[in-house]
């Protein structure tokens, strides 16, 4: 099992949005960075540990507890040319996006940036390296139970 955490911006799709979801489950649009979709293309898999993270926000931080909920698959956004994700040069015989589906297992308290940032044991979580703009990125298994540790 591997642990992740997935920044989406609260406009965009929200934790609460995501609770609202039928399963409590979501598509996980828009990744156009080509690390982060091979993350969920190769490295993902069903039940993996999800930190879900609220970013370019008032307060950006860690907002719920969820799992990976399906295995890899085309991002239909890349084929929507109404779509800010849309990507011409992606073929439905050769999409070029892929996704998974997030599931939602509980909300908690955000555990902001700031305080991640002063837990000493954390100073490896690559959400807080300078310069990581990734929106998705592996956590390391004692990173994820500090973590869980500290929301509960």
């Amino acid at each position: 099992m591997k642990y992740w955490l997935m920044k989406s911006e609260p406009e965009e799709v929200s934790i609460d949005d995501a609770l609202a979801a039928p399963g409590s489950t979501v598509p996980w649009t828009g990744v156009r960075n080509y690390q982060a979709r091979n993350f969920m293309r190769d490295e993902m898999r069903i039940d993996d540990g999800v930190l879900f993270y609220h970013s370019s926000c008032a307060e950006p931080g860690i907002v719920g507890i969820g799992r990976v909920a399906s295995t890899p698959y085309p991002d239909p956004t890349q084929f929507d040319a109404k779509s800010p994700y849309h990507d011409a040069s992606s073929k439905p015989d050769a999409p070029r996006w892929m996704l998974v589906d997030v599931q939602v297992l509980r909300k908690t308290r955000n555990l902001t940036l700031p305080a991640l940032r002063a837990d000493p044991e954390l100073q490896e979580l690559l959400v807080l390296k300078k310069g990581n703009r990734l929106s998705i990125t592996p956590v390391d298994p004692a990173h994820w139970r500090r973590i869980l540790k500290k929301l509960a």
